[in-house]
């Protein structure tokens, strides 16, 4: 099975999915912040590893202890995982945090932060520029 065939889409998507809930749902472990989300999954072609990222509203530290948390957790949920959806074999769980989210949310700041220079205020609000003559005939 080749990396990007649809059935390996399509695991991803089902991995993802059943992690997302059992992350929300069954996992009790107090160092999982209530703030976190699996953004994607990653199986290998041969279904013995999956690279799961995750996303974790919170400072450094709960995103350090939610990745703790997640990997004591990681038997459990593969077990949950083998149980859930029918693989032939359920690929070991490696946890990484994705910071791409804030990654956007910190370039979007910086764009609208960015002061527009006044004399190309016209261009931008769409008014037609009058040519040099237009100006020296009113």
């Amino acid at each position: 099975m080749r990396k990007n065939s649809v059935k390996n889409t399509r695991i991803n998507q089902e991995v993802l999915r059943e992690l997302s809930t059992l992350i929300s749902m069954e996992v009790k472990d107090p160092r999982i912040a209530p703030m976190t989300s699996v953004t994607s999954c990653e199986v290998a072609p041969d279904l013995k590893t999956a690279k799961v990222y995750i996303s974790v509203l919170g400072d450094d530290e709960a995103k350090s202890n939610t990745l703790k948390g997640l990997k004591s957790a990681a038997p459990f949920l593969r077990t949950s995982l083998a149980r859930n959806l029918n693989l032939r074999n359920t690929p070991e769980l490696k946890f990484y945090i994705d910071d791409s989210i804030e990654y956007g949310v910190r370039m979007t700041h910086l764009i609208n932060s960015m002061n527009i220079p006044p004399e190309d205020d016209d261009i931008l609000s769409g008014e037609p520029q009058k040519s040099n003559e237009a100006q020296n005939n009113e």
